[in-house]
């Protein structure tokens, strides 16, 4: 098969393309990097030639809503009706467990790609997933200086190859449309995985439990990110991911 990864220089994208790679197909980058930007449609058509599926897993980094949904909205249609001229037979993408529950302004542009995808011209299927082992330093990298201001969430993290893996063998079958949830293995507060991944990063900085107001936070410190019901879970814990990325850490000097 001729995949197309859409945002395939990213994290997730980059475990995507490994992990097809891996199971003897083609994949095709869709990034700006490779002359394609999924915004605007450039270079969209030319790439998606002969695609048999694309996996879309690009990210808005952003928390805003007008430009979550905006830039969500501009992507899939663009994947889509370009997808529609190609050809393409499956249109897979990558969304997140709970974006309904919490209103938080960055799931509102999920929600918005969920709902184009749904309602476009490909067959299609889209996997929710829990929040990625990475996510605490997405946080430290957002947020600097010497006090980190954390919500009380409860998340449920999962490794990104793991989703990789599972958004390959959606690719590979039919359409399924909402796919069942993609978790990992075990709940934990975000707060404790900040204050565990800081001595990895070799910091010092003071963590603060700081919940959100309103509505969104309340849900997030609720489990409002946490999968609401059965479905396939990931295998390694967040522990397991953190004493990986050490010892890779220390094989490298």
């Amino acid at each position: 098969m001729r995949v197309a990864v859409a945002g395939g220089t990213g994290l997730a994208g980059r475990h995507v393309v490994e992990e097809l790679r891996a199971a003897g197909h083609e994949p095709v980058v869709l990034a700006r990097s490779t002359g394609v930007d999924v915004t605007t449609g450039r270079g969209l058509d030319g790439a998606l030639a002969g695609a048999d599926a694309v996996i879309d897993v690009t990210n808005a980094p952003t928390i805003s809503r007008r430009k979550a949904v905006a830039f969500f909205e501009s992507a899939s249609r663009h994947l889509l009706t370009a997808g529609e001229r190609a050809g393409v037979r499956h249109h897979v993408a990558l969304s997140i467990v709970g974006i309904e529950r919490v209103g938080h302004g960055y799931y509102q542009g999920k929600i918005r790609q969920e709902q184009v995808v749904a309602a476009g011209p490909v067959p299609w299927t889209v996997l929710r997933a829990t929040q990625f082992h990475e996510f605490a330093d997405d946080i430290l990298d957002r947020l600097r200086g010497p006090l980190m201001p954390v919500p009380p969430m409860r998340v449920q993290p999962v490794a990104v190859r793991e989703v990789a893996r599972a958004l390959v063998e959606l690719a590979q079958g039919p359409a399924r449309g909402m796919a069942p949830e993609l978790a990992g293995p075990r709940e934990e507060l975000l707060i404790d995985m900040v204050r565990r991944v800081l001595p990895a990063r070799h910091e010092r900085r003071l963590v603060l439990s700081v919940r959100f107001p309103g509505a969104a936070g309340r849900a997030m410190a609720d489990g409002g990110l946490l999968p609401a019901g059965p479905g396939p879970r990931g295998t390694q814990t967040f522990d397991e991911w953190l004493t990986q990325r050490r010892t890779a850490a220390a094989g490298r000097g």
